[in-house]
């Protein structure tokens, strides 16, 4: 978006694209060749969304279809993706949301109480 850095006009989006299809339909101008933006985590979206969703079909798990529903909202009207700076935690992973936890208690006000607690528990596993 022009003025707004950081800031893009979503128009396409592949979920777990190759590399091949990511060098050919992923591009973004001002990334260097062989860099690609991809988003994770929080959305905010229109309440258009739901009525998307309602007509997409579940995938074979029952799960929702996010990815296609999303292509056609950037399809219909304005989508926006924002570039910010942070950690990713794999929630996964075995033990990715403990680490993500910890490392939010960590980086906070409560880092003092977080420790405590963390040194509380390995007291009273070690005494087991």
């Amino acid at each position: 978006v022009a003025g707004q850095a950081g800031m893009y006009e979503i128009e396409k989006i592949i979920e777990k694209p190759s590399l091949s299809t990511a060098e050919l339909e992923l591009q973004t101008p001002g990334l260097r060749a062989g860099y690609y933006l991809c988003f994770f985590g929080m959305h905010v979206l229109t309440p258009n969304i739901f009525d998307i969703l309602a007509r997409h079909e579940a995938g074979s798990n029952g799960n929702l279809r996010l990815t296609p529903a999303l292509q056609e909202l950037a399809d219909t009207e304005k989508y926006l993706a924002l570039e910010v700076q942070g950690t990713r935690y794999d929630l996964s992973r075995p033990h990715g949301l403990l680490r993500a936890q910890l490392a939010l208690g960590l980086a906070g006000e409560a880092r003092a109480a977080t420790l405590s607690t963390m040194v509380e528990l390995l007291a009273e596993a070690n005494g087991r």
